[in-house]
């Protein structure tokens, strides 16, 4: 069964349509992308609205539902909903403004509008769980980021910029298989590295120095996330130590993963570790966090989080050290959650590099 049919199953009653209009949900269910569009999904059939642009490729590409090109919006929206016996009209609370709200409204005029989260959680709990073939196209995202990296490792050297390394890795990626880069790529060195999501800019890179990559390639809407830290050349004592804690840390984390953990203690896996060594205040972020069509995706992998763990998760594993100031170290890698642990989608060698 395609999304749009297992989603339209899970919707609450044969009087509800939901009207979806984000981009990244839409594509989601159609493996379409616009920007512009309405998917409107009931348990008695669905359409798929957009306008002149983008009709002819939604015809060719969308074929779960009936494709329309858009006229008088909202005459043409209650007459489908009219159609398909809705009372009841659910949209996305997450990914609708208080204005947007208000003009669906008007649009839908006469129908019961809805923005309580129910549609969001019906769509988060579908989206966290991969099928094979959205697994399928993270594993070749991932492939292609593995090879970045190996390639990239030749190109390291002092004197070039985070700026030059980010370009350098995103062409490599969009050369070999990517649709796209799946975020934008992240290069710090030396005391940029204290940052966990620093900025690339004009920094030249220097000899003694640790270097940070976090990178990632898109194919076919669906997004990979890794991070290696590398030395430029032998690590200071404190640089080597702090790298062998944050890869324990990470080790004892894959290992604490499996279908059911709470994600709470695969966190506490990899953040008790780091704190017992002493450096407990330099890890701020969680372990780490689902991913698929948008890099950061529920289920989310913290000290916070009051969700479990489900074979069919995709998610990060990410531990890192930060001290402001001098330098960080953080390795990602990429697992998918299995009823008895997990398996790595990452292929990188994670013994620390040095060039």
């Amino acid at each position: 069964m395609d999304n749009i049919g297992r989603f339209a199953q899970l919707l609450p009653g044969d009087d509800v349509c939901a009207l979806i209009e984000s981009e990244v949900s839409r594509f989601y269910l159609t493996g379409f992308a616009s920007d512009f569009g309405f998917l409107i999904v009931s348990r008695k059939g669905s359409f798929f609205l957009t306008d002149s642009r983008y009709i002819e490729a939604a015809r060719e590409a969308v074929t779960s539902c009936e494709v329309l090109e858009t006229a008088s919006l909202g005459a043409q929206l209650r007459m489908i909903f009219s159609s398909l016996g809705c009372r009841f009209v659910s949209v996305e609370a997450e990914k609708t403004t208080l204005a947007g709200l208000a003009r669906l409204r008007r649009l839908a005029k006469g129908y019961c509008v809805k923005a309580d989260g129910s549609l969001d959680a019906v769509l988060t709990a579908m989206r966290s769980l991969k099928t094979p073939g959205e697994v399928a196209l993270i594993e070749k995202a991932q492939a292609i980021t593995d090879r970045a990296f190996e390639y990239i490792l030749g190109v390291i050297k002092p004197g070039i910029t985070e700026r030059d390394l980010c370009l350098e890795l995103d062409f490599f990626m969009l050369k070999n298989g990517a649709d796209a880069v799946a975020f934008d790529t992240i290069a710090a060195s030396g005391v940029n590295g204290s940052k966990p999501h620093a900025v690339p800019g004009g920094k030249r890179l220097a000899k003694g120095e640790m270097v940070t990559l976090d990178f990632g390639a898109a194919v076919g809407g669906y997004r990979s996330d890794m991070t290696r830290t590398v030395a430029l050349g032998k690590p200071g004592g404190e640089e080597a130590e702090v790298y062998d804690i944050v890869l324990a840390a990470q080790e004892r984390a894959l290992a604490k993963i499996a279908d059911g953990v709470t994600c709470v203690d695969a966190d506490a896996a990899g953040r008790d570790l780091i704190a017992a060594r002493g450096y407990g205040a330099c890890f701020g972020h969680g372990i780490g966090h689902g991913v698929g069509v948008e890099i950061h995706e529920e289920p989310r992998v913290s000290k916070t989080s009051k969700q479990a763990l489900r074979a069919g998760n995709v998610v990060t594993v990410e531990p890192g050290i930060y001290l402001p100031g001098r330098f960080g170290v953080r390795i990602e890698d990429m697992v998918l959650v299995t009823s008895g642990g997990c398996r790595n989608l990452t292929a990188s060698p994670k013994k620390l590099v040095v060039l």
